[in-house]
């Protein structure tokens, strides 16, 4: 038996802001369990629900030092057993009690998680887990790494552990000042040179997994390739470059189990590829009368579900929103974030309440409805690791209009009408026009060729996007690494 520990700070179900969350909870579920023990530990927050943390089981604590704080720190461990997977969680009052998994105050959250990092190698021992790979997500557990080869470096426990660090926004770092760092780790101060943990006189927690872990992988091909490069590296392209031969994208699944439309009790209608075209008129009919747009099937509703940020090309929508929203379509948006579009939404709305609908919040059972109901989904992201929200609306019949970059090129075929093929829409450069102009084609081809139309929307909800490919590809890696 292969044991493989997920570290990371977020996991469906107990807590969830991102695609993070949801890799975690499902990819273990996915992997072969007669080959592989896989369990997943991440922090005990008091804000995961009730309906969990009531039936975890205290397992033991123990006090541990950490960094230069002057007194030992508080580690328990609790456990719970979810859909046949073992959780521990750590337990620390003083650094997980909170309202939400991340705090404004990044300082904060940097300490919590070079914490975490260190609670993670001291709780496996006393738990007698031994694992063959840490595999560690996103910067909050990066720091894992970096202890294995320094603090636990003559551990007899870890004298066979390999780490693989995934990636799965870059944008995310962990970055402060070096001194914050040497107080929270004890690391001696070789560590922080440019070649390990040092980045542009900070310190720097995902770098710091970057140059200490044994394999590095991302969430999709096309995000593996772009982040060697300066406009997609965040100042990290050269390490990628330089690790490049330990680099390698696989990109994300979605759980077929909760992402249904054949048995999905949220919405209103269930449907499947051979009786969409009925039931997803139905299912956008009654989603205008919920929201209060007029009800007629034969408008054209592209919608967006996303964080409201820079990142996701809104400045874009922005531009043209004036023009995407003539009288055949309606635009229904669900998201929260800045500030900035929030305000972009709630105004085009007023402004237009026949045509634009914003729902500036996170709503799960909202979400399944509009992915039942759309005819296309808004993604025009500056970048973009791999994407959730393409790979459901695909499995929902809601067809894609994507920009070619990361997960989102890897996962949607553009639609070509000379030769019957496709499974969306794409456009290539960063750029509202271009944008606008895919936007009008994907209408041209919704009205005047809807025999096309339903044919693509047939083909992507047919493609599997499900976690059994990209499982199959964790397992021979993993394999593949214990076998070294």
């Amino acid at each position: 038996m292969k044991n493989i520990l997920f570290a990371a700070s977020e996991c469906v179900p107990f807590i969830k802001t991102g695609g993070l969350a949801d890799v975690v909870g499902a990819l273990p579920q996915y992997l072969n369990k007669n080959e592989f023990d896989v369990r997943v530990i991440m922090p005990y927050y008091t804000c995961i629900p009730e309906k969990y943390r009531n039936n975890f089981r205290y397992v033991t604590h123990f006090y541990m030092d950490f960094g230069m704080h002057p007194d030992k720190q508080h580690v328990g461990i609790m456990e719970y057993e979810y859909n046949g997977i073992k959780f521990y969680f750590v337990d620390n009052e003083y650094y997980f009690k909170c309202d939400t998994p991340y705090s404004s105050d990044l300082k904060w959250d940097i300490e919590r998680f070079i914490f975490f990092g260190k609670a993670v190698m001291a709780i496996m021992p006393v738990v007698g887990f031994r694992p063959d790979i840490i595999h560690c997500h996103d910067w909050q557990a990066s720091m894992i790494p970096v202890f294995l080869h320094t603090s636990f470096a003559t551990n007899p426990f870890y004298s066979s552990t390999k780490t693989i660090m995934t990636i799965h926004n870059l944008k995310f770092q962990g970055v402060w000042n070096i001194d914050m760092f040497k107080y929270n780790t004890a690391l001696p101060d070789y560590m922080f040179t440019p070649d390990k943990l040092e980045f542009h006189k900070d310190a720097n927690m995902l770098k710091g997994g970057l140059v200490y872990a044994d394999y590095i992988t991302t969430v999709s091909e096309t995000y593996a390739e772009e982040i060697k490069y300066p406009f997609y590296g965040e100042q990290l392209d050269g390490l990628l470059r330089a690790r490049s031969a330990s680099l390698r994208g696989i990109v994300n699944g979605i759980d077929y189990n909760v992402f249904n439309p054949a048995n999905d009790k949220q919405i209103f209608a269930e449907f499947n590829s051979k009786n969409f075209k009925e039931k997803k008129a139905v299912n956008k009919e009654k989603l205008q009368q919920q929201l209060g747009l007029p009800v007629d099937r034969d408008k054209y509703m592209i919608a967006i579900i996303s964080r409201l940020t820079d990142q996701k090309g809104l400045d874009l929508v922005n531009y043209a929103i004036e023009r995407i929203c003539d009288e055949f379509t309606q635009f229904v948006v669900i998201g929260t974030g800045d500030p900035r579009y929030e305000n972009m939404f709630r105004h085009y709305q007023w402004k237009y309440p026949e045509r634009v609908s914003a729902n500036i919040l996170y709503s799960d059972e909202l979400a399944h409805k509009l992915y039942a109901a759309a005819d296309a989904m808004l993604m025009p992201s500056l970048f973009e690791p791999c994407g959730l929200t393409q790979l459901i609306s695909l499995r929902y019949g809601t067809v894609p209009i994507v920009r070619e970059t990361g997960g989102l090129k890897d996962t949607v075929q553009p639609y070509n009408e000379f030769d019957g093929t496709g499974t969306g829409f794409s456009f290539a450069n960063y750029n509202g026009d271009e944008m606008l102009g895919v936007i009008n084609y994907s209408k041209h081809i919704y009205y005047d060729h809807r025999d096309q139309w339903d044919k693509m929307v047939k083909r992507g909800m047919e493609t599997d996007f499900s976690w059994n490919s990209s499982a199959r590809q964790y397992e021979g890696m993993y394999t593949w690494m214990i076998n070294w």
